[in-house]
């Protein structure tokens, strides 16, 4: 049941963020709607420690600004990445990531989503200013987030991933795929 209810919330995660994206439109979904695929205490299950941790002192830092966020994801296993992987390719729908199981900090608790919590929505539109300070929400906390040391996949040139947050402590993905680290 938790599984298909998370592959649920993905495919219609997916579904609402690709075009906000893709258009830089302003894309909302009820929370209500959302329930099911945030976290009840708002912190994502599964991660490291140490990324937990900073996800919490940048939703409080975030806060302390007047901008709410709330984490849409966090682990993800192998085979939720493969049907990731597979919409817009051999599944309807958008390309929302060019990694496969096993190839995403996701899949090793590394990484986090987020989007911009506006009263009762959720929205991905990184040019909303709702802190009225004539800056972009999301990038105002992306920039947080990287003084905590994540990696903001907004930064990477081939496939922006805006939502995207990591930390690889200097392990590459063929580290994590092949054991050769220490994580906990």
């Amino acid at each position: 049941m938790k599984k298909n209810i998370r592959f649920l919330s993905l495919l219609l995660f997916t579904l609402l963020a690709v075009p906000a994206f893709t258009l830089a439109g302003f894309n909302t979904a009820s929370a209500d709607q959302w329930s099911q695929s945030t976290y009840e205490d708002g912190q994502p299950q599964g991660l490291h420690p140490v990324v937990a941790e900073r996800a919490e002192i940048l939703r409080q830092r975030a806060a302390a600004i007047g901008i709410v966020i709330r984490f849409t994801d966090g682990f993800r296993s192998f085979e939720e990445q493969d049907r990731l992987y597979a919409q817009g390719r051999t599944e309807p729908g958008y390309i929302v990531t060019n990694a496969q199981g096993g190839q995403s900090y996701h899949n090793y608790g590394l990484a986090v989503d987020y989007a911009l919590e506006v009263g009762p929505h959720v929205i991905w539109d990184i040019e909303y200013d709702g802190n009225g300070n004539s800056r972009s929400d999301w990038f105002e906390v992306a920039q947080i987030a990287k003084e905590l040391g994540f990696t903001w996949g907004g930064d990477w040139e081939s496939f922006r991933d805006y939502p995207h947050l990591q930390m690889d402590f200097g392990y590459s993905l063929y580290n994590l795929q092949t054991g050769n680290h220490y994580l906990y």
